[in-house]
């Protein structure tokens, strides 16, 4: 029997560890969803926000009902709210049957997927979502197969690039470690989200399409697959449609044919779903959450005096005529809702369900435009009066600015080991032009990209994501930032204080992850500690 090298010694030890510490994380994320359980004691539910029930919500309406409306999910038979699925995340406007409907306010692919998943199982077991103890093992086996199992899987596709970008076992090692225990990817895995899916969406494009970046390997299967991952990572993230560009960009370069005929038809299958699946549920090619704050297309115009009749709840005669003409023929029980007096008002038939917005402009007209502003319902928690906490939105640019990056939400402050990955992007962009290279430069831009976007927000958008554990809206990078710190993982590898740094990092890394395990829709560690010192307060 032949002896191994050293080399072959290392490499066989270092995946004996890749394969240890993935399956810590694989155990971990299992045993805290097995443990998945809302807070409620009268009504327990495996749902752990409004997010995540919003997307339930519609996986189970399309099995039970047939239809994207989530009514009768959200409401029991007399008509009031089903605490265990009840959700804030809703949109509401007129379906395919002329009435008007609740949604859910989430992109509509995903929770389709996911909807064949539920059927498959409910074929199988004859077990539904109505039985509100049933639903307990049915969320956690879809999370398990479409949530856990995916993201174990793309820890170990990980380590393949890490292997062959990595330099020393140390740095490899730690690398790994950081991929398994320190990010918020696991934390958020035992919850239904986009964040995760997203995620194991760059590390498929990563891993089929390196190859064909970093060598002359150009395979038509590679260029389709990197296709369909990268686009839907687009359908999951909306800022990922740069990373979508960019990994277009570079496939095109290295190989024009193929990325023509492969990645492109891929991509564009991805795209018409999305598409197809939106205006199945909403009769439009915008998602739900882009009809907010906005009113439709002009109809007609009226003198300003004729606020005062608005405000008595009345409509014009001459906006009732010039409505008809429209083919918009208003009936008796027609009523004026006020929004802000003398400001806004509703026009609200319940007899055609026809629903229209007025506005007061530059106190020299008033405009009567078709409703387009989904989120504007009664008992809607999307206005300013009714927003609490960090929904609110953060007044100061620069104060959210402050916490989304060192702050009680901060990048660098819950999750210090990116420090790493900045110096690592460092490392590589002062060294050859090479793939590293690229690679960097795309990371780069990426990231500051993707910050710029949610930094330039309106107020109600600068709420950190939520009450969520972490800054969510950046997980999809984290495979990126990964690999990034690979070069500055090396260069500590043989310096004892550097290493002993890199584990201080870790640990406050896996730390903030750990926080959260059994809700990770809840507030990061220091954002509950600088409230409980009066540092900071969003009531």
């Amino acid at each position: 029997m032949e002896s191994m090298t050293p080399s072959d010694e290392g490499r066989t030890l270092r995946w004996s560890v890749y394969a240890l510490l993935i399956a810590i994380s694989l155990a971990s994320m299992t045993a805290r969803l097995m443990q998945v359980r809302s807070s409620s004691l009268k009504d327990p539910s495996p749902f752990l926000s409004a997010n995540d029930r919003s997307r339930w919500c519609t996986i189970r309406s399309l099995v039970d009902h047939g239809t994207y409306a989530i009514d009768d999910v959200i409401f029991d038979e007399k008509g009031n709210r089903a605490r265990a699925w009840h959700t804030i995340d809703l949109v509401k406007h007129r379906g395919a049957d002329g009435q008007e409907h609740y949604y859910s306010s989430k992109p509509t692919l995903l929770p389709t997927l996911l909807a064949g998943e539920y059927w498959v199982l409910k074929q199988v077991t004859g077990t539904t979502f109505a039985d509100k103890y049933k639903a307990f093992y049915l969320a956690r086996i879809m999370l398990l197969l479409s949530q856990v199992l995916p993201l174990a899987g793309a820890m170990w596709l990980l380590t393949y690039l890490v292997e062959q970008l990595g330099q020393s076992n140390w740095g490899r090692i730690f690398v790994v470690a950081c991929a398994t225990q320190a990010t918020f990817l696991s934390t958020f895995a035992i919850t239904l989200n986009n964040h995760v899916i997203a995620a194991v969406a760059v590390v498929v494009t990563l891993i089929v399409l390196w190859p064909i970046w970093n060598s002359d390997k150009q395979s038509w299967w590679r260029l389709a697959v990197g296709g369909l991952a990268s686009a839907f990572a687009v359908t999951c993230e909306l800022p990922a449609l740069a990373f979508f560009g960019l990994v277009g960009l570079a496939s095109l370069w290295k190989s024009p044919a193929k990325t023509v005929v492969a990645f492109v038809p891929a991509a564009a299958l991805v795209f018409a779903a999305a598409l197809g699946t939106n205006w199945l549920a909403h009769e439009s090619l915008r998602p739900a959450y882009a009809h907010r704050y906005q009113d439709g297309p002009m109809l007609m115009t009226l003198a300003p005096h004729l606020a005062r009749a608005f405000d008595d709840g009345q409509l014009p005669p001459v906006a009732r005529v010039e409505l008809k003409n429209k083919a918009i023929d208003l009936s008796p029980q027609t009523v004026i809702e006020p929004r802000t007096k003398g400001e806004r008002w509703v026009i609200w038939d319940a007899d055609g369900h026809d629903r229209l917005a007025v506005q007061l402009v530059d106190n020299d007209r008033l405009e009567i435009r078709q409703w387009d502003d989904w989120y504007d319902y009664e008992g809607t928690y999307w206005t300013a009066d009714r927003l609490q906490g960090v929904d609110k939105g953060e007044p100061s640019v620069a104060v959210y600015a402050l916490h989304v990056l060192v702050g009680h939400h901060g990048l660098f402050s819950l999750t210090p080991v990116w420090l790493l990955s900045a110096w690592g992007l460092y490392l590589w962009l002062r060294g050859a032009r090479n793939a590293q290279w690229w690679f960097a430069t795309t990371v780069t831009l990426l990231t500051v990209v993707v910050l710029a976007f949610y930094l330039s927000r309106p107020l109600i958008d600068r709420n950190y994501g939520g009450v969520t554990s972490g800054l969510r809206w950046l997980f999809w990078l984290i495979p990126l930032w990964l690999l990034a710190m690979i070069p500055a993982a090396d260069a500590i590898a043989n310096s004892r204080w550097q290493r002993n740094i890199a584990l201080v990092l870790f640990t406050i890394s896996v730390f903030s992850a750990n926080y959260a395990t059994l809700n990770p829709w809840s507030q990061p560690w220091l954002f509950e500690y600088w409230q409980h010192l009066g540092w900071i307060n969003y009531e």
